[in-house]
């Protein structure tokens, strides 16, 4: 979000409910996000379960994590099922999702955002975060994808971009924790952030 934008929504808000996800993103400080969906439409699909960990200090403080089933109350196919393992049974047991997001935005404050492909998990989000604060997510935000992608290209210009999550996985020496489950795709992210940061992207 422009500093603008941020400035005259700090100014129209900033005495509500909201004020502290508006504030400055603290320095050294992340929050890896990541959004278990029915299918990848944001248009017709729905959220299942929504995890996030805040990555600082050099860790993934998975004792401070953000962890909720959605309840849809809609069904949704077996292959959604195969994806991501939650039954429409677990589904229905859920919390719903305006309750799930508005104690997320309180839990999240103004702290930056990081995910692998976030752009589909914030687009997702986007209509309930305006339903509930009448603005966009105003926090900054992190894609592990374009980290990784820009790591490569100032190793080798010509050279493919690969942005297969278990190739970025795989290469920076993370295992991949519980696969399509929200909190150990938020963990995984978290610790290869914190590998590209503190190694960079290791040479071929």
């Amino acid at each position: 979000m422009h500093p603008l934008n941020r400035w005259w929504l700090r100014r129209r808000h900033g005495a509500g409910e909201w004020a502290a996800l508006l504030q400055a993103a603290p320095a050294g400080t992340w929050v890896s996000l990541d959004l278990e969906t029915t299918g990848m439409d944001p248009a017709r699909d729905h959220i299942l379960s929504l995890a996030a960990v805040p990555v600082r200090d050099g860790k993934v403080w998975l004792s401070e994590r953000f962890e909720r089933r959605v309840h849809t109350g809609r069904r949704f196919g077996i292959e959604s099922i195969r994806y991501h393992y939650i039954t429409p049974d677990e589904a229905s047991a859920g919390e719903p999702i305006t309750d799930v997001v508005r104690d997320f935005l309180h839990w999240l404050d103004g702290r930056r955002l990081l995910g692998y492909y976030i752009g589909f998990d914030l687009d997702m989000l986007a209509p309930h975060v305006r339903a509930l604060t009448g603005f966009d997510l105003p926090n900054p935000v992190i894609d592990l994808g374009d980290e990784v992608a820009a790591c490569q290209r100032r190793r080798r210009p010509d050279g493919p971009v690969k942005l297969d999550f278990d190739h970025i996985t795989t290469t920076l020496g993370i295992p991949a924790i519980a696969r399509h489950s929200a909190l150990g795709d938020a963990v995984t992210v978290g610790l290869c952030w914190l590998a590209l940061q503190r190694k960079g992207w290791p040479a071929d």
